[in-house]
């Protein structure tokens, strides 16, 4: 026990050691040399490390007092899992800052992109974005902004969301006015737009699950074919209609984007008049529930029989026209 817990240890430092080297990498290679900024104190620091000291001592001055502040709401193994990313990326930047003389030559310029802001921006925000996502997914966070507004977004009567973008917005004003230069400010919310993308997709995937919930009143034949077919649990619910006042299933089930079209045309067989409610889902977690591909080859919309074609259809249509 205690060595598979040493293992999975291991593994996740591994892993926030590699998000602090990517993030290093993005914002020290094409942000800092052309003056854009990242968001939060990443920003920050860059935006001072242009007057004095360096990005690297920044990060270390700006996140570690205030995930210490914030101990008790983070919990121990979130404040260390941070602070070892936030310290990789510190020491990266400082790496790769003495490995490329250009990033802090007289006329700086990235070693890759050049002086061009526009693809410093795009690659600086999708490069940190994936380092920052990266952290995220393997249990900590990179940038203290966030862990700030959790402790004064509310005595200040904001949300999480409304306090970082005020904050951001401040730090890129600065920028404009200390640079003599809106255009870079401009190019860092490029930037940052690109960044929070890169996130979102780190940390929630890019094949989404889908949610289905399924109203029926003839719900076995449905339920054998949906279990049978892409071999997964399915919870059922006990259920009343209000205005027909008769008893109905409520059938919930998690499938993937590429499984969407079959479910619809085995449901639209069995049950018609069935109502089906399809969200999307970022993530799951338990055996019978996780996303998992069957070992037969699904069945594509355009071979289904022309009754299953023309029933999906219908279940297309507007819940209301049922």
């Amino acid at each position: 026990m205690k060595s598979k817990i040493l293992k999975q240890a291991v593994l996740r430092y591994s892993a926030l050691t590699i998000a602090g080297i990517v993030n290093a990498f993005g914002v020290s290679l094409f942000l800092l040399p052309v003056k854009l900024l990242d968001s939060g104190f990443s920003g920050t620091s860059l935006f001072l490390s242009h007057f004095a000291l360096s990005l690297s001592v920044w990060l270390l001055i700006l996140n570690v007092p205030v995930y210490l502040l914030a101990y008790k709401k983070l919990g121990w193994q979130m404040l260390s899992r941070s602070l070892w990313a936030i310290a990789m990326y510190s020491l990266f930047s400082f790496v790769f800052q003495t490995v490329f003389p250009s990033l802090t030559a007289d006329s700086p310029s990235s070693p890759i992109a050049g002086t061009d802001l526009l693809l410093c921006a795009l690659f600086g925000g999708l490069i940190s974005g994936i380092g920052s996502g990266l952290t995220i997914r393997f249990g900590g966070a990179i940038d203290g902004v966030e862990v700030l507004s959790l402790l004064f977004a509310k005595k200040l009567n904001l949300t999480v969301g409304t306090f970082v973008m005020i904050f951001n917005v401040l730090i890129y004003i600065a920028s404009g006015i200390a640079f003599s230069s809106w255009e870079l400010p401009l190019y860092s919310v490029i930037s940052y737009g690109v960044g929070l993308k890169a996130v979102d997709f780190i940390v929630d995937g890019l094949d989404k699950g889908k949610a289905v919930t399924i109203i029926t009143e003839h719900p076995e034949e449905m339920l054998k074919k949906i279990s049978g077919y892409f071999g997964r649990g399915i919870t059922v619910f006990d259920a009343k209609g209000y205005y027909s006042d008769q008893g109905k299933k409520v059938l919930y089930v998690v499938v993937n984007r590429f499984e969407i079209a079959r479910l619809k045309s085995i449901v639209a067989t069995a049950d018609p008049n069935a109502f089906v409610a399809i969200a999307e889902i970022t993530d799951t977690m338990g055996t019978n529930i996780k996303l998992r591909k069957k070992s037969k080859m699904l069945v594509p919309p355009e071979e289904a029989t022309a009754e299953e074609t023309e029933n999906a259809d219908r279940a297309d249509a507007d819940p209301s026209d049922l």
